[in-house]
């Protein structure tokens, strides 16, 4: 009997530091794999000039804790999860509604 190989583990780490009016704040995905499965996964949008709760996360997707969920403004709620792609494009969605009412605020 041959032994169990370990898996083969990948991570992917992309973080935007936002400058102009935004300046501070920051995008950041991280996805982690497993034989080339989507195992992890963290998506968020930090701003502590918008939210003091959370260590700044205005808006963050992310499985750990064994499910699927949604951080806005402190508070967090499970949320359905189809597709790691559905999800990037609902986050990004959401994130540019959220500069547009900055903008208006500001």
């Amino acid at each position: 009997m041959s032994p169990k190989k370990p898996p083969i583990l990948t991570t992917k780490i992309e973080e935007h530091r936002l400058k102009g009016k935004r300046r501070g704040a920051v995008l950041k995905e991280q996805v982690w794999f497993e034989d080339g499965k989507l195992s992890h996964y963290s998506l968020v949008y930090v701003n502590l000039k918008r939210c003091s709760a959370d260590h700044g996360r205005v808006l963050g997707y992310d499985n750990s804790h064994g499910y699927h969920h949604r951080h806005f403004m402190g508070k967090v709620e499970p949320m359905p999860f189809t597709s790691y792609a559905e999800l990037v494009e609902q986050f990004i969605r959401e994130v540019h509604e959220l500069w547009r009412i900055e903008d208006a605020q500001d």
